[in-house]
């Protein structure tokens, strides 16, 4: 039985990806974040190698400033990371309809 990507590793990849999609640097990121200008740069950078884990707050704003849902930070699967960023773009009344198809309505 084949064992769950480490979310760390995860968390990691994500953070960078979406990062790099902004093309944005690790400083601006941070600065975005709230972090001090002086150690922004360094702190993501830190996520980024896994050298050091976000708090929870800390990844809530991290996910604020690159615009994407803090889920899309730690999902797993890489079809799930891009339903969940489809799914934020859509509109309340798509997010409703989409559900019922799922939900078998």
């Amino acid at each position: 039985m084949a064992r769950p990507p480490d979310v760390r590793l995860v968390f990691q990849h994500r953070l960078k990806t979406a990062r790099e999609r902004l093309n944005i640097s690790q400083k601006e990121l941070g600065v975005r974040a709230g972090l001090d200008p002086f150690v922004a740069s360094t702190r993501i950078n830190r996520y980024e190698l896994g050298v050091h884990q976000p708090d929870m707050a800390t990844a809530q704003r991290l996910a604020s400033a690159l615009a994407v849902p803090t889920a899309y930070l730690f999902a797993e699967d890489e079809r799930l990371a891009r339903m969940i960023l489809a799914f934020d773009q859509m509109s309340i009344a798509e997010k409703e309809q989409l559900l019922k198809t799922l939900e078998g309505g």
